[in-house]
């Protein structure tokens, strides 16, 4: 008795199933890898109080953007790498000119612009010239004769006799300023990278089952 076995074309059609079901597991850990990683960063943002506008600049990408394949991979990003860096690293800032930074008082009120409002803006807008006073401790201060209305902010006074006029600080003067850091991204990323061979093993496993 003669007994012949042929695998050839059985073990072509496991080796391709094998493959794609490979190309599968590795492109949907990717993909959910990138989702967790852009939510927890988004997370962190909000948490920090920085908003979720701020948070919302975290995007995700995901390669190859369609179909599927053994070298997926995901991109998160901001959309603001500066603010978000700076964030996350807390840098020591100093002014461009070399001289001060002006970190307006709650006198000061914000930018038209949104944000923090700077100096030239802040007497275009109220008309008032803001006059420096040097101080040996503490910081040096640029301040406005006015006055305050009822939201806090520094106006110029309508009083004729000068009734109601003080001398009112709008910002504060100092070198340099060492941001606090409010965010830890490599924390959130070291832990998604460590998490990706567990993804493609489960996915991988599912798929055959």
């Amino acid at each position: 008795m003669k007994i012949k076995l042929d695998l050839a074309p059985n073990l072509v059609a496991a080796m391709a199933a094998e493959i794609a079901a490979g190309e599968k597991a590795v492109s949907a850990a990717m993909r959910e890898t990138g989702t967790s990683l852009k939510f927890a960063w988004r997370g962190q943002i909000t948490g920090a109080g920085l908003g979720t506008r701020l948070a919302n600049s975290i995007r995700l990408a995901s390669f190859p953007k369609s179909g599927e394949s053994l070298n997926a991979a995901a991109l998160v990003w901001s959309n603001a790498p500066v603010i978000v860096g700076a964030h996350d690293t807390g840098p020591l800032i100093r002014s461009k000119s070399g001289f001060w930074l002006a970190i307006p008082t709650p006198a000061a009120g914000k930018s038209t612009r949104g944000g923090r409002i700077a100096p030239g803006e802040w007497e275009r807008r109220t008309g008032l010239r803001l006059r420096f006073i040097y101080r040996r401790r503490g910081p040096s201060l640029l301040v406005a004769e006015g006055r305050l209305n009822t939201k806090g902010r520094a106006v110029a006074s309508k009083s004729k006799t000068g009734r109601g006029v003080t001398t009112v600080p709008i910002f504060l003067l100092v070198p340099q300023v060492k941001l606090r850091k409010r965010l830890d991204l490599a924390r959130d990323a070291e832990r998604a990278v460590d998490g990706v061979p567990g993804l493609i093993v489960a996915n991988w496993v599912e798929g055959t089952l």
